[in-house]
C-alpha cells in the first residue's frame, strides 16, 4: 500500500511530483446517466488538489455490459430492516427446519474450514487459520486435486514499482505472527457469518440474474465507474485509495474494486474482480476488507467470494483475502492505497492476482472459465452500494470517503494509474477511458489525466444529502 502524505499534488503539466510514497500496505454492477469521455488536456490544480482535466461531455452511449450490471444488481435483492428482516415478526418457529439450518451449516463448516496447523486471534475479531497449500478449498476441484500451485507466471512488461513492496496491510498480521512458508492464511469462517445469510447454501455467493424491465433503473444498487471496452484485453491494473464507508445497515454494502470480464452479457458472463468492500451482512462489521471474485456463468451457479468455493488458488503465505485492511485514508490526512494488477499468464493462461509491487497473490485456472479462457472485453473500475431506501429515503450509506469527487485529494476516493495488459503482455495506458455515475447527486465521477498518474479518476459520495433526498 501506497501512503501519500498530502503535501503537493503533480501538475497537470511536466512537473517535479512532490507527494511521497512510503509502502504498500492496503459489487458492483454498473451505471446509466452521465458518461465523459477522458480528453489529455490537463489543466493546473492547487497545491492541495491534483491537476484534472477538462472534459468534453459526449452524448450518453450506454454499454452492453453497463446494462448487465444493472440488471445483475437484483443478484442481491435490497432488504431493509422494515421489509426484509430474515427474523419476521409474524415467522413461525419450526424446530425440525432449524435443526436442518444448523446442520446444514455445521456440513458447509466442515467443507470449508480446513484443519490449520496454527490459528491466528486478530484485533477485529477474526481467527485466522494458517492452512497447508494443498489442503486450500481449491485443491477440492476435481481438475485440481492432487496437484501442487504453480510456479509464478512471466510478469507484464511495463511493471514500475511505485514504492517498497509490504505485505503487512492488514488488521490480523499487526500482532507479528504470521503463517510459516507451505501454508496460507484463511479467515475461519464462524456460524454466525452464515445465520446473516439471507440463503446458507448460497453463502458467499451473488443472487442469480432475474429479469426486470430494460428502462428499470430503481433496482437499489448505485454505482460510478470508469471502464473500457471495444478491446481484448489481458489483464489490468489500478491503485485505489482505502477508506472506512459508513455503511447503513446490515444489508447494504459499499466497495470499491475491478472487474476483468468477458461473454455476452446474458447467462454465459464470465468475470474475475478484486478490490475492498464494506460488508456488514458477508463479514458481520464495518471494516474494509480486500476480496475476490469470480463467476463463469453470470454469478448463477460458479463462483464465490474469496476462498469460499474451490476456484481461486492462493500461493501467498502472508495476505488473507477477506480479512480487514489496516490503516486506511483519513479525510484531510493520510491517504494509503492498494496497487492491484490482475493478468493472464502468456503460457499457462491463467489469470494470476499481483498486490502491490510484485507480490503475488494466487492464481484463478483458465479451466474455471468460457470466454476468459481467450482474452478479456472489457475492464471496469470503480465503486458500487447498495440503497435499500429504508423509511422511504435515499440510503446514507456512503460510496468511497463519503464525500464528493469534486473536492479532490485527500478528501475524495480515487483510482490512479489504470492501466491494461495487451496481447504481447505489455501493460499500457488506457486509451479510450469514459466514466458513468447513475446516480450524480448521490455520488459521482470526474476523471482526468496528467504525467504522474495517467489516467485516473476520483469518485463517491455521501448517499442521502439535500440534492439527494
Amino acid at each position: 500500500m501506497d501512503y501519500l502524505v498530502g503535501a503537493s499534488f503533480p501538475k497537470g503539466k511536466a512537473t517535479r511530483s512532490q507527494w511521497c510514497c512510503f509502502d504498500h500496505r492496503r459489487r458492483q454492477h454498473q451505471c446509466t446517466k452521465t458518461e465523459t469521455n477522458i480528453q489529455q488536456q490537463p489543466t493546473p490544480a492547487t497545491s492541495s488538489n491534483m491537476a484534472s482535466s477538462s472534459c468534453n461531455i459526449s452524448p450518453p452511449i450506454i454499454p452492453i455490459f453497463v446494462f448487465f450490471l444493472l440488471v445483475s444488481s437484483l443478484f442481491c435483492p435490497v432488504r431493509s430492516s422494515e421489509n426484509g428482516s430474515l427474523h419476521a415478526k409474524n415467522q413461525t418457529f419450526r424446530p425440525e427446519v432449524e435443526l436442518q439450518k444448523l446442520k446444514t451449516i455445521r456440513e458447509l463448516l466442515n467443507k470449508i474450514n480446513k484443519p490449520p496447523i496454527k490459528s491466528i486471534q486478530s484485533p477485529d475479531g477474526d481467527i485466522i487459520d494458517c492452512v497447508l497449500l494443498h489442503h486450500q478449498p481449491a485443491f477440492d476441484h476435481p481438475r485440481l486435486k492432487g496437484q501442487k500451485p504453480l510456479d509464478p507466471p512471466e510478469r507484464p512488461s511495463g511493471v514500475n514499482p511505485n514504492g517498497m513492496g509490504g505485505e503487512d496491510f492488514q488488521l490480523w498480521s499487526m500482532s507479528g505472527e504470521s503463517c510459516p512458508e507451505g501454508t496460507i492464511p484463511i479467515r475461519r469462517i464462524s456460524e454466525d457469518d452464515m445465520l446473516r445469510a439471507s440463503s446458507v447454501r448460497r453463502f458467499g455467493r451473488k443472487r442469480p440474474r432475474r429479469r426486470v424491465r430494460r428502462d428499470s433503473t430503481s433496482n437499489g444498487h448505485e454505482h460510478a465507474v470508469g471502464y473500457v471496452s471495444g478491446d481484448q484485453y489481458y489483464g489490468a491494473k489500478a491503485s485505489i485509495n482505502v477508506w472506512t464507508p459508513r455503511v447503513s445497515n446490515q444489508y447494504e454494502f459499499s466497495l470499491s474494486q475491478m472487474w476483468v470480464i468477458s461473454g455476452s452479457f446474458g447467462d454465459d458472463l464470465n468475470t474475475i474482480e478484486a478490490g475492498w468492500q464494506v460488508s456488514p451482512e458477508l463479514y458481520g462489521d464495518n471494516y474494509p476488507r480486500f476480496f475476490t471474485y469470480w463467476t463463469t456463468d453470470a454469478y448463477q451457479a460458479t463462483g464465490c467470494y474469496n476462498l469460499l468455493c474451490s476456484g481461486f488458488v492462493q500461493t501467498n503465505n502472508r495476505i488473507a483475502i477477506g480479512a480487514a485492511i489496516s490503516p486506511t485514508s483519513s479525510y484531510n490526512g493520510g491517504q494509503f492505497d492498494i496497487s492491484l494488477l490482475i493478468w493472464k499468464d502468456p503460457k499457462h493462461g491463467n489469470w494470476w492476482l499481483e498486490f502491490g509491487s510484485g507480490i503475488l497473490v494466487g492464481y484463478w485456472p483458465s479451466f474455471l472459465f468460457t470466454h476468459l479462457r481467450d482474452h478479456a472485453s472489457m475492464v471496469q473500475f470503480g465503486g458500487e452500494v447498495v440503497n435499500s431506501r429504508a423509511g422511504g429515503f435515499h440510503t446514507s450509506t456512503e460510496m468511497g470517503s463519503g464525500h464528493f469527487a469534486g473536492q479532490g485529494f485527500g478528501k475524495a476516493s480515487y483510482f490512479r494509474n489504470l492501466q491494461v495488459v495487451d496481447w504481447d503482455n505489455n501493460l499500457i495506458p488506457l486509451s479510450n477511458l469514459r466514466v458513468l455515475a447513475d446516480h450524480p447527486n448521490c455520488y459521482d465521477i470526474q476523471g482526468g489525466i496528467n504525467r504522474v498518474w495517467g489516467n485516473y479518476f476520483y469518485y463517491g459520495g455521501p448517499g442521502r444529502n439535500v440534492k439527494c433526498p
